[in-house]
């Protein structure tokens, strides 16, 4: 479903929206992006777009010869990992027994381990520490302790049963601290030196930019990827332990290969005939045939898709549900009750206890069906995986 409002903001290019209704802030986010000198085509907002810093998450812009810290965020290669396994059930003791295990395998929330994980999962460092990496440099020591770590927030672990018989095992975590503090200081920076050059770029907007050949953009795309394959390798290493915590309830269990897909991200892509740096925050990159993951919230189906590579969406989709509610408006509005009775009616292993942890209730997300619906000619639908058991931050 695409709506292509070329005159919102009036902005000097396009802005391309799947979704029918939009908050009014991410919309006026998109038409700033929109008025960017360096935006390329259009800009292209996913079904499950709302507010975020600077850009609305769910947003797509590609770029020439800029990159934009604030249009990737600060979880930096935020994403996810699913796995199908061989079982076809599992049973609501062995629910509870697995999720049990995973939670002292795992530290969830601010929570690192206490001791360095192995450092074979880390990612190899291109250059010298020191001199190329700015920020992980100082921080390296303290992402050894942060690999194989959740986070809060709306990152998970759920154990789901497809609509193809399988139990399936879903992954949603970022680059914990590190990515933050790339994020932050090159955002910094970029204001910094967007100020000094005599910008015209409203410092409002929270769209500081890097020119892409500058010392301070190359450090940034450097810094930048080592965090997406930082991201990928924690999730990596959660799905060991995870995989672990299964075979220790039941055995045999046999494990698929794992899908992974980032929705924080800019990468350097092929696009109308140029190239072009594609910003992604909060979208995935659907090309065609390309096997992704659409999440729902713990209360409705997530799905495995495949890509069609529609150009006008940048080869991109959906990286979720997306939020109807922000975080405190959440826990004000929500009946808790009701919100528990809509994860035990389905016989869902959850920890939804308290008003605190309304914010990430189902009824804080969009309808996850009418987010598929918007996105039909991005992708296809593959699998269909309903929650069984969720663990959150």
């Amino acid at each position: 479903m695409l709506f292509d409002e070329t005159g919102c903001n009036h902005g000097k290019k396009p802005v391309k929206l799947w979704l029918d209704n939009i908050e009014s802030g991410a919309f006026e986010q998109a038409g700033n992006l929109a008025n960017l000198p360096f935006t390329f085509k259009h800009v292209a907002v996913m079904p499950d777009a709302h507010l975020g810093y600077g850009m609305p998450i769910g947003g797509v812009m590609a770029s020439e010869d800029m990159v934009i810290p604030n249009a990737v965020g600060v979880d930096i290669g935020c994403g996810m990992c699913a796995m199908k396994t061989s079982l076809s059930s599992l049973s609501t003791e062995n629910l509870k027994s697995i999720i049990a295990h995973i939670r002292n395998s795992v530290p969830v929330g601010f929570k690192h381990h206490k001791r360095k994980q192995d450092t074979s999962y880390m990612p190899g460092i291109v250059g010298d520490l020191q001199e190329d990496y700015p920020i992980l440099s100082v921080e390296y020591q303290n992402a050894l302790t942060q690999l194989g770590t959740l986070g809060g927030g709306n990152h998970f672990i759920e154990i789901q049963k497809g609509n193809d018989g399988h139990i399936w095992i879903m992954i949603h975590s970022g680059s914990r601290n590190i990515g933050f503090k790339v994020a932050n200081h090159y955002n910094r920076l970029a204001t910094q030196l967007n100020k000094k050059w005599g910008s015209k770029i409203p410092t409002k907007w929270q769209l500081a930019f890097l020119p892409v050949q500058s010392r301070a953009g190359q450090d940034y795309l450097r810094e930048m990827n080592y965090c997406v394959e930082f991201a990928y390798a924690n999730r990596k290493l959660m799905m060991k332990r995870v995989q672990d915590a299964i075979l220790s309830v039941v055995r045999p269990v046999f494990f698929d290969s794992h899908i992974n897909i980032a929705h924080n991200y800019a990468a350097l892509e092929t696009h109308f005939h140029k190239k072009v740096f594609v910003h992604r925050k909060g979208a995935t990159r659907a090309l065609d045939g390309e096997i992704g993951i659409i999440p729902g919230s713990q209360g409705t189906p997530s799905y495995i898709v495949r890509g069609k590579g529609n150009r006008e969406s940048f080869a991109s989709c959906s990286h979720g549900a997306g939020r109807k509610m922000g975080r405190k408006q959440a826990q004000r509005q929500l009946d808790l009750e009701k919100e528990k009775k809509r994860l035990d009616d389905q016989g869902i292993v959850h920890a939804i206890s308290h008003k605190g942890d309304l914010d990430e209730a189902a009824g804080a997300y969009k309808d996850i069906l009418e987010v598929i619906d918007n996105q039909l000619d991005l992708v296809d639908v593959l699998v269909e995986l309903h929650p069984l058991a969720v663990l959150k931050g």
